[in-house]
């Protein structure tokens, strides 16, 4: 059992199945899919347009992602963050069932298609373990549980990152991915905030 656990949380750790969480993504990434392109677009301005809630000191290690179909774009608020100071990295799958390699990269770098046709560094770029990671998903919570895309990668990541150093995990979405309720288990990791284009909903006062 983590720490800090609710009898709710405990409860959902014995009672959460996969079919549920597949479910509740669906019906989260159909609100997300139906939102206007234009609206998607000015979503992720508005997060990138704000102070973000971690300090950035020159060297900070920062990774984003490349983003998917409807997924919000994270590459504005790179740009701010490198421009900032920031050092950017950006995930690379080595495996299934393995946690994410994170490797350097700075806007104009060549990439390579990893899986699903995902942009990655290419295999010669240096393997970076992050300060921050900017971190996508599915679904979230006002308890800081995510949903993902069902692969465990991002969890797997977080939980080894956190091993061995202080990391704040940040999700970014649009407010309609909010649910009321991740049926969590101790597998999945919580994040420390999460951005949308009306809030910062900050979880760190809660673990």
């Amino acid at each position: 059992m983590k720490p800090g656990m609710t009898e709710r949380e405990l409860t959902a750790t014995a009672t959460a199945n996969p079919d549920q969480k597949a479910q509740l993504r669906a019906e989260t990434l159909a609100r997300r899919d139906a939102m206007p392109a234009a609206e998607r677009q000015a979503g992720a301005q508005t997060v990138a347009a704000r102070d973000f809630p971690v300090p950035i000191k020159p060297g900070l290690i920062v990774s984003g992602f490349s983003p998917m179909k409807s997924e919000i774009n994270p590459l504005p608020l790179m740009r701010k963050l490198a421009a900032a100071g920031a050092q950017l990295a950006l995930p690379c799958i080595v495996g299934r069932g393995k946690p994410l390699i994170m490797r350097a990269f700075a806007f104009g770098d060549a990439f390579k298609a990893g899986q699903w046709g995902i942009r990655e560094p290419l295999p010669e770029a240096p393997e970076v373990d992050p300060d921050v990671l900017i971190v996508p998903l599915a679904a979230f919570d006002r308890a800081g549980h995510r949903i993902g895309f069902g692969a465990g990668y991002y969890d797997m990541t977080i939980h080894r990152l956190r091993q061995i150093k202080k990391v704040t995990a940040v999700g970014i979405a649009f407010a309609t991915q909010e649910i009321a309720y991740v049926p969590a288990t101790e597998r999945d990791e919580r994040l420390d905030l999460v951005l949308t284009e009306r809030e910062v909903i900050d979880f760190r006062t809660q673990q």
